[in-house]
């Protein structure tokens, strides 16, 4: 026997005795499904069975590690579903490319026509999977029977992308005869996923699931918004392709092959020349006087400032950058969250009216002495920055409330031209595995805290979750209503910010909360051949959170 320490309570089962069984018993105490267990602080799937004295905890597909393996499942699902009805003969790929509209946007490809009878049929075909409760089974191959197995299933991505994995074995999980690899845990059957659904969409379908804040509802997907984000997401999607990177695998051979500078190169050309479109839009109408950009925490927003800045000097204007974040309240005076943590994302922690009266003195052509907030003493300082603006003067205006009237309400709208900036990732790990565009921002945000702001990984990710909060409330509600939306996602970063992050992430203490999600954030790096930042230019988005920029970030 074996004492099971569950909620102080401890608890004597057999050994052997599988934590489905244990899960069964407590779920009735639940709202929502045991989809996975903390065993001694290490997560573990529901198959694993008790061998000795532990300390057991839930997770639920209301936690983070729960939702992601019910995301993972209904792909798992989903990829079954679409094999078994269009046939694999007739299936060039699936790809899971990223997510939009609180789903995830799947593009397949091959010698069938994606119709919504087909969808239906698939959805049928899933929920036929779901009643049926089949298990999902995991086992464990070396990497060279991985790269064999997927080839021989046609998933090339997969293939190419264990040819550059560091440890000898992966799990593959298969539902039947369907195997696949993904990156993370699986539930222990298909009858955890009872809530889904299929839209097909543009030139694909949204696999809809549900969100932590409700686990039993699936939102509905409305297609007449995101059209702006989904045409930035997919001409990024097409933009790696064409150049050979669309997934981890192809971006670990070029660098294997000496090709990071060059790709470096191509990557720094394309943005500046979509920063130069931009200028020229905003230059052909001398009535914007506010450039208004606005995207969630660290999507570069202050190096795009500078550099679109630049750009619109090269067409006659007299652009000023400025930071809304200098009007930051001192940070004793800051509101606080409901965990007593200084909440930095809602738009109180502006000083609104003295933005709206610089702004507006700025615009009625009289001088404004300009703030400047320290983040390492959490206050607000002024050193003789004065500014007046002249017939040609226009200011590049950066912070993730720019979009939302409500900061600049004193301003005419006539006179704001809106932008959208955000680090859409166009890498996936594989077709299957997408990589999450908050997973490449809070491995920029771990990195430039570190060196800037005196804050360890092990904070940045503890406030995560109040960042990510404040995003949903506060930026994504207004991002269509901006005239334009720029990616500044590099496609090689993630291999370059692996050197500056993996450190700062070892040094997180195993005991502590956030160290389940630093483990995770490593595993994913791990997937990455590193590259050298010496290469990248003075002025690239990435010197904001690595050092190194011609500006001042």
């Amino acid at each position: 026997m074996a004492v099971v320490t569950i909620g102080g309570e401890k608890k004597e089962y057999a050994v052997g005795t599988t934590y489905l069984s244990i899960a069964e018993e407590y779920q009735p105490q639940f709202d929502n499904d045991i989809i996975l267990f903390f065993v001694n602080g290490k997560l573990c799937e529901l198959h694993k069975k008790v061998t000795g004295d532990c300390t057991i905890s839930f997770v639920t597909t209301k936690d983070k590690p729960g939702l992601q393996t019910y995301q993972r499942s209904a792909t798992l699902i989903m990829l079954k579903a679409f094999y078994e009805i269009v046939g694999v003969e007739h299936i060039e790929k699936i790809s899971v490319d990223f997510s939009i509209g609180k789903g995830f946007f799947v593009e397949p490809r091959g010698d069938f026509e994606l119709t919504d009878e087909l969808l239906e049929a698939v959805k049928a075909k899933m929920r036929e999977y779901v009643e049926a409760r089949l298990p999902i089974m995991k086992r464990n191959v070396n990497t060279d029977e991985a790269v064999e197995l997927f080839t021989r299933h046609r998933m090339y991505d997969k293939a190419r992308l264990f040819q550059y994995r560091r440890v000898s074995r992966v799990n593959i999980y298969s539902i039947g005869n369907f195997e696949d690899y993904f990156y993370g845990y699986m539930a222990q059957n298909t009858g955890y996923i009872r809530y889904f659904d299929l839209v097909r969409y543009e030139h694909g379908f949204v696999l809809m699931l549900p969100t932590r804040k409700d686990p039993k509802t699936v939102p509905h997907f409305d297609s007449t918004r995101k059209q702006k984000l989904f045409q930035v997401l997919k001409e990024s999607s097409e933009w790696g392709e064409k150049l050979g990177v669309a997934n981890v695998g192809a971006l670990n051979e070029m660098i294997s092959c000496g090709k990071a500078n060059e790709l470096i190169l191509i990557q720094e050309a394309l943005q500046e020349k979509k920063i130069g479109q931009i200028a020229e839009m905003i230059a052909e109408q001398r009535g914007k006087k506010f450039v208004m950009i606005a995207g969630p925490s660290s999507s570069g927003k202050t190096t795009f400032s500078h550099r679109l800045s630049i750009q619109l000097k090269a067409l006659g204007m007299n652009p000023h950058p400025i930071g809304v974040d200098d009007y930051f309240v001192n940070r004793v005076n800051s509101p606080r969250d409901a965990d007593g943590n200084y909440n930095y994302e809602v738009l109180e922690c502006l000083d609104i009216k003295q933005f709206n009266e610089d702004m507006t003195n700025l615009l009625n052509g009289k001088t404004v002495e300009m703030p400047r907030y320290n983040f390492i003493t959490g206050m607000r300082e002024y050193k003789g920055d004065f500014l007046t603006m002249g017939e040609d003067d226009i200011l590049v205006i950066e912070g993730i409330h720019c979009l939302n009237d409500r900061l600049s309400y004193t301003l005419p709208k006539e006179s704001k031209f809106k932008i959208y900036i955000s680090a859409l990732t166009q890498l996936n790990i594989d077709e299957h595995n997408r990589i999450p565009t908050t997973d490449g921002r809070l491995i920029r945000r771990m990195v430039r805290d570190a060196r800037t702001r005196g804050a360890s990984a092990q904070t940045t990710i503890r406030m995560w979750p109040s960042v990510r909060k404040g995003e949903e409330d506060n930026i994504f509600p207004f991002q269509e209503e901006a005239d334009v939306m720029f990616n500044s996602a590099s496609v090689y970063e993630l291999a370059v910010l692996k050197q500056y992050a993996e450190p700062i992430l070892f040094q997180i203490p195993r005991d502590s909360e956030e160290y389940l999600e630093a483990k995770r954030l490593l595993k994913f790096l791990d997937y990455f051949l590193g590259v050298s930042s010496e290469n990248i230019p003075q002025n690239s988005i990435v010197r904001e959170f690595i050092g190194g920029s011609c500006f001042r970030v």
